[in-house]
């Protein structure tokens, strides 16, 4: 919608892949990932509109601390590219293990191997749903590996702890400007 912008101090996107896997790794296991500060916006113009297309509102909020997370956020669950500090677009990559329960950047090995999810974005794709998604890595899975019983279980609820990032609370503060 556009109420939400960044001011202009603000830098561009500049976490690499590594430091958002953590982000998603903090949230799934349940630690906190910081407060959000917004500043109340009361200078039109005095800002960087975010996202694409274009926005129905003048931002009335400007990110002043959280820019990073929220950027990674969008980008990994919108599975939206990216704009970093070359200028460059790309998409965030991040792998998930179902039964380590472990995330990382996503690679030519994890992507060949049947027990990882190499894309984390699938999952929040608004066409997918949740049992199909589950079902369809389960079978993969089996092809190769024994997967029975309490370790069918703990994968599915793994796979839905994760999906389930999406009420994740977050915190934010917001100050006026002065």
């Amino acid at each position: 919608m556009g109420e939400i912008g960044l001011p202009d101090i603000q830098r561009p996107f500049v976490w690499p892949t590594s430091k958002v896997r953590d982000l998603f790794d903090s949230m799934y296991r349940g630690y906190p990932i910081g407060y959000l500060l917004f500043w109340e916006n009361g200078y039109p113009g005095e800002h960087r509109v975010i996202g694409a297309n274009q926005k129905q509102k003048v931002p009335r909020l400007l990110i002043v601390d959280g820019q990073q997370r929220l950027t990674s956020l969008y980008a990994v669950i919108k599975a939206v590219p990216v704009v970093g500090k070359n200028f460059r677009a790309h998409h965030i990559r991040i792998a998930f293990h179902p039964r380590e329960e472990k995330l990382e950047v996503t690679n030519p090995a994890i992507e060949k191997d049947a027990e990882w999810i190499s894309d984390i974005r699938g999952l929040w794709k608004p066409e997918t749903n949740t049992f199909t998604f589950v079902n369809a890595f389960l079978q993969r899975l089996k092809e190769g590996h024994d997967v029975s019983g309490d370790k069918e279980d703990a994968i599915v609820n793994a796979i839905t702890q994760l999906e389930k990032l999406l009420d994740y609370p977050l915190t934010f503060w917001r100050s006026r400007l002065l």
